[in-house]
């Protein structure tokens, strides 16, 4: 499949509330389900919004204003996703080397972000976390994150979700989609709604003009920031 139908068959799915896994167990290599779970996972981050608020626990506030992390978005893209790609305590990954082209074609197309923690010093750089998604009109589907405590990527990616979120509420994004619910992100605040009201928020959410850029992690250690700490 081209890269022009891959980035458009991604984009209708994502508006019809489906995305894409692979299935780790399945007997022929590189099959890709499409799924659209009851109920479904979001963050709230519209001030208001009946499902909860978006919260940020007190130690990991103080991590996200210490500064630790050089925070950028789409310098790694690819390496990102590989990096969620990587097994984690011996459990397969759902995300195969098809979903890697399609979600970096998707990239290419100017659809899919990433958000990255960066150690910078001693004239060296490390990616130590990150995460990556989907972007359409006012809709943000969160796909996946990763950190390496061992490189000194302590929280890198839930400093990344911190960021993410004042970034999607300072560009005026609707609906942070999260797909399925677990305990790492039920401390932010994640709340489940059926798929029918995931739908109904989905709708209002593409008919929102949101811009990605620009990103300006900076302002998220700031008293001005629009999440609250």
């Amino acid at each position: 499949m081209s890269n022009a139908r891959t980035v458009n068959s991604l984009l209708y799915a994502f508006r019809s509330g489906y995305f894409p896994m692979a299935d780790p167990d399945e007997v022929e290599p590189g099959r890709v389900g499409w799924f659209s779970p009851d109920p479904r996972a979001i963050m709230p981050i519209v001030p208001g919004d009946a499902a909860g608020r978006f919260h940020v626990p007190r130690s990991l506030g103080q991590r996200v204003r210490s500064g630790r992390f050089e925070i950028r978005a789409d310098t790694a893209f690819r390496r990102v996703i590989e990096a969620c790609a990587e097994p984690r305590r011996d459990e397969a990954t759902w995300i195969s080397p098809e979903i890697v082209d399609a979600y970096a074609a998707l990239h290419e197309a100017g659809h899919a972000h990433s958000v990255e923690a960066w150690l910078t010093g001693e004239g060296r750089e490390r990616l130590v976390g990150g995460l990556y998604g989907v972007a359409i009109g006012g809709m943000f589907a969160g796909e996946s994150m990763f950190s390496r405590p061992a490189e000194g990527g302590t929280d890198a990616s839930k400093v990344c979700l911190v960021h993410l979120v004042e970034h999607l509420v300072r560009r005026g994004y609707t609906l942070l989609d999260t797909q399925f619910w677990n305990p790492h992100l039920d401390q932010f605040g994640c709340a489940l709604v059926s798929r029918d009201e995931y739908h109904t928020r989905l709708v209002r959410a593409l008919r929102v003009n949101a811009t990605w850029l620009p990103f300006e992690p900076g302002l998220v250690r700031s008293k001005a920031s629009p999440i609250c700490h």
